[in-house]
């Protein structure tokens, strides 16, 4: 197979209406960009270019033309078992990321055997200049270290961010919000410290008064400590 012919096969899953459902969902894409792949259908693709060796020449022929080619990339990198042939795969790609979506469904099955050398290279990635591998870094951070491997220490570098970026600042709220849910002690205090600034600190409390997960008693407290901008 060829680069071509899979980006071809891309199009044998294309759902125009999906296509205008997604453009409006990622504003920040024009609608030229969308194929229209509904997410179930990425497994099939999967499945049809297993071991194909058109996946070597595809992870590094960048950037890609369509944003689906955008979410099968990250997809066949989610997939890497050697953890530092999935790193140098995710960095190269890591400048291409060029929307919320995209950037969100990386997670890599390999980095749960390896937190311990990766928690220097999610602190890199956060504290990059750039929206999307900073917020990449958070959602790593968020998808590995807020359970059995949590340090209270880990939070201290998206609490000191100050950005510009609405989809950075978007990220950090979450990433505070699922603290709350799963680390309270540690996190609260950085709500009650007010580390973060005051629109994400007011955002975290939100997305946290919103999960079911976190006890009313909880919500009420939090709320106390929204402040006025």
């Amino acid at each position: 197979m060829t680069i071509k012919e899979l980006q071809q096969l891309l199009f044998e899953y294309e759902d125009t209406k999906y296509g205008d459902f997604g453009a409006k969902l990622i504003p920040t894409l024009p609608r030229e960009k969308f194929i229209g792949i509904r997410a179930p259908e990425y497994k099939n693709i999967l499945k049809r270019i297993k071991d194909d060796p058109v996946i070597p020449e595809f992870l590094s022929t960048l950037p890609h033309t369509y944003h689906e080619e955008n979410c099968l990339h990250v997809a066949l990198i989610n997939k890497i078992k050697d953890f530092d042939e999935c790193v140098a795969s995710l960095e190269k790609f890591m400048p291409y990321i060029d929307n919320w979506a995209v950037n969100d469904g990386v997670n890599p099955t390999c980095f749960k055997k390896h937190r311990t050398e990766l928690i220097d290279l999610v602190q890199k990635w956060i504290s990059s200049e750039a929206t999307y591998t900073r917020r990449c870094g958070m959602k790593i951070l968020m998808a590995n270290y807020l359970d059995d491997d949590f340090k209270p220490e880990y939070l201290n570098l998206p609490a000191d961010l100050r950005s510009n970026e609405y989809y950075v600042n978007m990220m950090t709220a979450w990433l505070f919000a699922e603290a709350l849910t799963k680390q309270w002690d540690s996190a609260v205090k950085f709500i009650e410290t007010h580390r973060l600034d005051d629109w994400t600190h007011n955002k975290a409390i939100q997305k946290a008064c919103e999960s079911f997960r976190v006890p009313d008693e909880r919500k009420a407290y939090l709320r106390t400590l929204k402040v006025k901008v």
